[in-house]
């Protein structure tokens, strides 16, 4: 398991564009942006109930690709070899069944769509993703908006909120990161188990509409 201060963090570093720490920052805090509008983007487009949504690995290419251009020369390519979880127990499969894993992924999000909850599918798209890590970095940003993406369409809007759930997770990531290891310790038996994801994402959610009801009635935490 993750210590509270160790950061879990994908090993490839032969695959980074920009070396200098504070390019770098910049650069990522620049596509943190436009990967939140890319996704602001595809709610809005499949929110129209005469699009089909059916969660495809392109949609996980894409906004991987957003997160890490400029900065990795694998960006919008899955991970050509294996990889390790710095500050995690867990060992990805090999790359050579990333494809296959992520397909099954998509085929449990679509297969579930209608009698899952939208906190359900937020949660298993958020630690699958995390689980299969298929790419050479970017995987928890991109599972945090592909979970977040998930959670709005499923509810059929964009969650209102400036405080929003990936935000608020990239805050504080020790719970995010404990929760994610239960997961894990009970796919060992090939459980699908996920209520301590689901009552983090559940109380995240409750933050981020707090702050809009704060923000409407100008009262702070009344």
């Amino acid at each position: 398991m993750a210590s509270e201060d160790q950061d879990r963090h994908s090993r490839a570093l032969e695959a980074e564009l920009v070396s200098d720490p504070e390019e770098k920052a910049r650069v990522e805090a620049l596509n943190g942006v436009k990967q939140f509008d890319a996704v602001a983007e595809m709610i809005e487009h499949f929110s129209d109930p005469e699009r089909n949504f059916k969660l495809r690995p392109s949609h996980l290419l894409h906004l991987q690709r957003i997160a890490l251009e400029g900065l990795n020369s694998y960006a919008g390519n899955w991970r050509p070899a294996g990889i390790e979880i710095g500050g995690s127990r867990h060992k990805p499969p090999g790359a050579h069944m990333v494809p296959e894993e992520i397909e099954h992924m998509c085929d449990y999000v679509n297969d579930n769509w209608e009698k899952s909850s939208p906190v359900h599918l937020g949660a298993y798209a958020l630690w699958k993703l995390n689980w299969i890590h298929p790419f050479t970095d970017g995987n928890g940003r991109t599972a945090r908006a592909i979970s977040y993406l998930l959670l709005c369409l499923r509810l059929g809007y964009r969650l209102p909120g400036s405080n929003t759930i990936p935000e608020q997770i990239a805050k504080d990531k020790t719970p995010y990161y404990k929760a994610l290891e239960a997961a894990d310790k009970q796919w060992e038996s090939k459980k699908i188990e996920l209520s301590e994801l689901e009552n983090l994402l559940s109380a995240l959610l409750a933050n981020q509409l707090v702050g809009v009801h704060e923000q409407a009635t100008g009262k702070k935490g009344g």
